[in-house]
């Protein structure tokens, strides 16, 4: 069998069976690297070279992390989760639970949406909203795999879709790009109308799992999250003001620098500043919030490795190769084969971005060479990158969720954001995805 599959594989079996990511991803490497005709020396060198890939990004988001409790600090979030529990009352009749309910998802999902184009922040808002939040939801009896899917579905959608934020990193600099090097001409395709079916899965997986999977109620230990809120103290509307001004800091500079590790440096050090957070605090408040974004940063620097040693092995290559060889002409069979390669690949690395330039040098010759049509190879391709991102344990659109939901120890990074994105949107977006391949 192919080291990528069997990479793959393990990692995914021992993340179910709730060994810790960081762990899957190491010994996932580690049998992906010897079963690929790697020697135990070179996979160990192909792992360290490669996590060095993932060290910005664990910077970005362990600043982020600091940043995110000194927003906390300042009562902002507090302020508008206590509102909430403030109209709920305390006995809420059940009309006003569900008008508030369904007023809380929208404003969730249109954050999740924005994070991705009008204030490219990307996961970066989830650790600053949630939090607070989950007392209300949870005196609501909201499913937390609901926010998950919510969360999740704004952080993939708008980028595989609108070419716009990250969606024009990924659509124009990416995708179209790699499409473009490997011999189709994409002067003429609308990249909106090749990824409107796709994304139309996407959007079939959030209304199954609002109005299906996760419309009934579930209890969590409240007094569990109220341990965790009581930390946080009523602050003055100067705090909260503050906290408005740098949160326009730190998206400004973010915009200006392209940096998210500029943009919350600068937003912690106005917190300092004024006074907010004291300056003898500030150490221990930014270690408290690198603590809570570590476990993403380190999932990201093994990933990364991860993704390094399978490309040592020269076997995603051959797993693209031998399903050309299953495919024959059989147009609808191609289709989904490479789909299927996608998806092993991206939730092996858990990149959709990191996807395209793997298989679009592969894809594109062989579906021009099967008559595809140009506005279905962009589909493919697209498609076949973005399969996985919802649904891989070492995705930042799973990651993401889990860290603003697990704040108090009832959610599940696995069973409870991995699983339920995996099936509510990995599914819908390859039939879909397969849909449109074969009929545009």
């Amino acid at each position: 069998m192919n080291a990528v599959i069997i990479a793959v594989l393990t990692m995914l079996l021992l993340s179910l069976f709730r060994t810790h990511v960081v762990i899957a991803l190491i010994i996932g490497a580690i049998v992906g690297g010897l079963t690929g005709g790697l020697s135990l020396e070179s996979t160990i060198d192909a792992f360290n070279s490669g996590i060095g890939g993932g060290a910005s990004v664990a910077l970005s988001y362990a600043l982020l992390g600091g940043f995110a409790v000194a927003i906390a600090q300042s009562g902002l979030p507090h302020a508008l989760a206590h509102r909430i529990v403030t109209i709920l009352g305390s006995n809420p009749d059940p009309t006003k639970i569900k008008w508030i309910k369904n007023a809380l998802l929208l404003v969730i999902l249109l954050v999740a949406i924005s994070s991705q184009n009008i204030m490219p922040i990307h996961i970066a808002f989830i650790p600053l909203l949630i939090p607070p939040l989950l007392l209300a939801m949870s005196k609501m009896q909201i499913d937390r795999r609901l926010i998950a899917c919510v969360l999740t579905f704004g952080l993939v959608t708008p980028y595989m879709f609108l070419p716009v934020g990250f969606g024009g990193i990924f659509l124009n600099e990416i995708l179209l790009k790699n499409i473009s090097h490997a011999g189709l001409d994409t002067q003429e395709i609308s990249v909106i109308e090749a990824m409107s079916l796709p994304a139309a899965g996407m959007l079939c997986g959030l209304l199954i799992a609002v109005f299906i999977s996760y419309r009934g109620k579930r209890r969590y230990n409240i007094a569990k999250i109220e341990e965790v809120e009581d930390q946080h103290h009523p602050r003055s509307t100067k705090d909260i003001i503050v906290a408005l001004m740098a949160i326009v800091v730190a998206f400004v500079t973010q915009l200006y620098t392209d940096s998210m590790v500029m943009g919350a440096l600068l937003g912690f050090i106005l917190f300092s500043v004024t006074g907010v957070v004291r300056w003898q605090e500030s150490d221990g408040l930014l270690t408290d919030g690198m603590k809570m974004m570590a476990t993403i940063g380190f999932i990201m620097i093994a990933a990364a490795g991860f993704a390094q040693v399978l490309k040592e092995t020269g076997e995603i290559g051959a797993l693209v190769a031998s399903s050309v060889e299953i495919i024959g002409d059989n147009k609808p069979m191609a289709a989904f084969l490479m789909l299927m390669v996608g998806l092993l690949i991206t939730m092996g690395i858990g990149s959709s971005f990191s996807t395209i330039p793997i298989i679009a040098a592969i894809y594109v010759p062989l579906a021009m060479q099967l008559g595809f049509s140009p506005l279905a190879i962009v589909s493919l391709v697209g498609t076949a990158a973005a399969l996985g991102d919802a649904g891989s344990p070492a995705s930042d659109s799973t990651l993401g969720p889990t860290s603003g939901l697990n704040i108090d120890g009832q959610h599940n990074h696995i069973w409870d954001s991995v699983v339920p994105t995996f099936l509510h949107y990995n599914i819908p977006l390859l039939i879909f995805g397969w849909i449109a391949t074969v009929t545009l």
